[in-house]
């Protein structure tokens, strides 16, 4: 059985005056998870660059940091949870002991946590007597002074310093005068919380204190140095003036700035070093509506990482970045993936942003797309990179419907200018201009792409379409050729228009995909050896063409067929059944040529078979045999439109099996044979 955990008395915090080498320091209260405890080094809130143990525990545990904090440094351990009950017992249900209990010890944590914050708080001693705790109203207490009456009661006072006196007026109309006090308070900066910006005071304290303390704050023109990682939590806004605010990493082995929740805004900002120069991943919240603009990011590892995470209720779903550098990265310029069991990084939108090796070496990708679906999208970027580098622009095998416009890809090295990985599928690219020595697109998806003005020789490629009118000047056909070594069934996926097919090496059956499952599809198969091996056309699961197996017995035999998803139909061959009719009408009959023998019965009384005119429309180059079927006296006379008939004669056919076949060249009638 496991241990009970167990809520002994007291403040559920600590504090520690650290000394410059010591990196463990222990927590004396039992905290029910990792995140339970909070970890702050002076005033500054920290998220990364130590490790909590002895969750769980009831005599607690401890926090060990990777680099001990500087000497003089406050370091304060606190347990803080949410105040929300997290189960619920059912009426007349089960009542585990186990259960009870944890939400007894939640219950006691969360009232320890309040009473600790209340020891932090000004309040009456136990002994005083009693007096009003109540402050004046707000309209009637701002801009004053807190100060008590005669009888102990908080009162108002007028201000009576100079600066507090002091007011600032703004030119133009309607301008409200406020104190000056007021004025300066808009507007929170780093420099407010001892940042330096030398370029070798370690800033990071400072910075992280601001963060800590305000919503907004601004970073002076400086050099600001730090050892830890900047974390930007929701709705919060880290802004610069531009490339003259630089923040730059003691090394790159930490991120500088993670975005572990949503709507919060980095900008104006030039970021030196780092693991990734900013990550952003769902870790306290959803991550969303977050936006990066204006950055320049030199020599990170990554420039920017979007992490799906660990988990799918937290997503990395729709920020927005815009007018990002990102300089001389080692590995990648900007990487979607994910590290866990999260979803994968969504529709987030990129513009204008540019990867840039300016000559340094790297390993990776200017861009990629390891993971993320449904319409990331990327307009007018570029990725100019190092000749060994993997790819201008890298979409992974793990990605769906991902938007390319106007990517501009160049390097002197042989790499792709687009790469797109077995896996991925519906990639949208428009207008890529490839000048890097590579392929411009380097297709390994099997073709799970479209492209419009993008990739070499053929410019676009599209998918499934329909088009209403298409004028075409030269048409060009994607042929595949078929020649299984021993012979054998080859399953057709009508990925080429054409199909070469030998039976050279054994009896070939080529299988046609279910006709519904090929709506609209037309192909042509033709035959290329002289073996006399069969080869056949069949369909899988369904009849075959016309409803029946095909055979292509001789070289160079050919069929065209298209699928109406109800059947393979076949359109053309050079080898096709042919086609009769059966009349054994007495009298005029006026063939409408659209079948190669007529079967002519006299059987109940003479028929003339009157042609139409060699020069009708219809007739200019047909080839028809008439042949008598019966057995009877009664004479089939074979005639022609205008009068006279075949070679200028009416042709009478008076025994069963007498028959004539002609051809018309448009000036008249000519017998190619004849019974007898």
């Amino acid at each position: 059985m496991s241990t009970p955990l167990l809520i002994p008395r007291g403040t559920p915090r600590v504090q520690y005056l650290a000394d410059g080498m010591q990196r463990v320091f222990t927590y004396p209260f039992p905290i029910f998870a990792d995140e339970d405890l909070q970890v702050f080094l002076g005033a500054a809130l920290q998220s990364t660059g130590y490790a909590v143990s002895g969750a769980g525990a009831t005599a607690g545990g401890a926090v060990t940091f990777g680099a001990a904090p500087a000497e003089g440094t406050i370091v304060l351990l606190r347990r803080r949870l949410p105040i929300e009950r997290r189960s619920d017992f059912g009426e007349s249900g089960p009542l585990p002991a186990a259960a009870l209990n944890g939400e007894l010890d939640r219950l006691t944590a969360m009232l320890q946590q309040v009473a600790g914050d209340q020891e932090l708080m000004l309040r009456y001693g136990d002994s005083d007597l009693p007096a009003s705790p109540l402050l004046p109203e707000r309209g009637l207490r701002q801009g004053k002074l807190l100060a008590f009456d005669s009888a102990g009661n908080p009162t108002i006072r007028p201000p009576v310093d100079e600066e507090a006196l002091a007011t600032y007026v703004p030119p133009g109309a309607g301008a409200t005068a406020r104190p000056v006090r007021d004025k300066l308070a808009d507007l929170v900066s780093v420099k407010d919380f001892g940042a330096v910006g030398d370029g070798l005071v370690d800033d990071t304290l400072a910075l992280q204190a601001a963060l800590t303390s305000a919503r907004a704050v601004f970073v002076p023109p400086g050099s600001y140095r730090i050892a830890n990682t900047l974390t930007l939590g929701y709705g919060q806004t880290l802004y610069g003036a531009g490339q003259g605010s630089v923040i730059r990493g003691a090394s790159n082995g930490f991120d500088l700035i993670h975005l572990p929740d949503g709507y919060a805004t980095l900008s104006g900002l030039r970021l030196e070093q780092g693991k990734a120069g900013v990550r952003l991943f769902g870790r306290d919240g959803p991550c969303v509506q977050n936006s990066l603009t204006d950055l320049t990011l030199w020599e990170p590892e990554v420039g920017l990482v979007f992490d799906g995470y660990i988990d799918p209720n937290l997503p990395c779903y729709w920020n927005n970045i815009a007018r990002v550098l990102v300089a001389r990265p080692s590995r990648h310029g900007v990487w979607l993936t994910r590290t866990g069991a999260g979803d994968t990084p969504n529709a987030n939108r990129f513009h204008a942003v540019r990867v840039y090796s300016l000559s340094a070496p790297m390993t990776g990708c200017g861009f990629f797309v390891e993971q993320g679906r449904f319409n990331n999208a990327f307009f007018d970027c570029e990725a100019n990179l190092w000749p060994g580098a993997e790819a201008c622009f890298r979409v992974g095998a793990v990605t769906d419907k991902t938007l390319i416009v106007n990517f501009y890809a160049e390097s002197l090295g042989a790499l792709p200018n687009l790469q797109l990985d077995a896996g991925s599928v519906e990639t949208a690219v428009v207008n890529l201009f490839s000048a890097a020595a590579g392929p411009a697109i380097l297709d390994r998806s099997g073709g799970q792409y479209t492209a419009v003005n993008a990739g070499y020789p053929e410019k676009n490629r599209l998918q499934r379409c329909r088009v209403t009118e298409l004028v075409v000047e030269a048409m060009r056909y994607d042929t595949d050729y078929v020649e299984p070594v021993n012979g054998g069934a080859v399953a057709l996926d009508l990925r080429s228009s054409v199909y070469l097919a030998s039976a050279y090496g054994g009896p070939v059956e080529l299988r046609l995909p279910k006709a519904e499952d090929a709506n609209g599809h037309a192909v042509t198969i033709k035959r290329t050896d002289a073996s006399a091996n069969p080869l056949t056309v069949t369909e899988t699961g369904g009849p075959g063409p016309d409803g029946r197996m095909l055979s292509l017995g001789n070289r160079y035999d050919f069929v065209t067929l298209v699928s109406n998803g109800a059947g393979w139909w076949i359109v053309a061959g050079n080898s096709q059944p042919g086609n009769a009719r059966y009349h054994d009408t007495p009298g005029l009959f006026e063939p409408d040529l659209n079948q190669q023998l007529y079967l002519v019965s006299a059987w109940n009384g003479a028929v003339e078979v009157r042609l139409p005119a060699p020069s009708a429309p219809h007739a200019v180059g047909r080839t028809v045999t008439v042949k008598k079927s019966d057995t009877g006296g009664n004479r089939v006379t074979v005639t022609q439109s205008g009068g006279g008939g075949p070679d200028s004669e009416a042709i009478a056919l008076t025994a069963q099996g007498h028959a004539v076949t002609v051809m018309s060249n448009g000036a008249g009638w000519h017998i190619l044979g004849r019974n007898p």
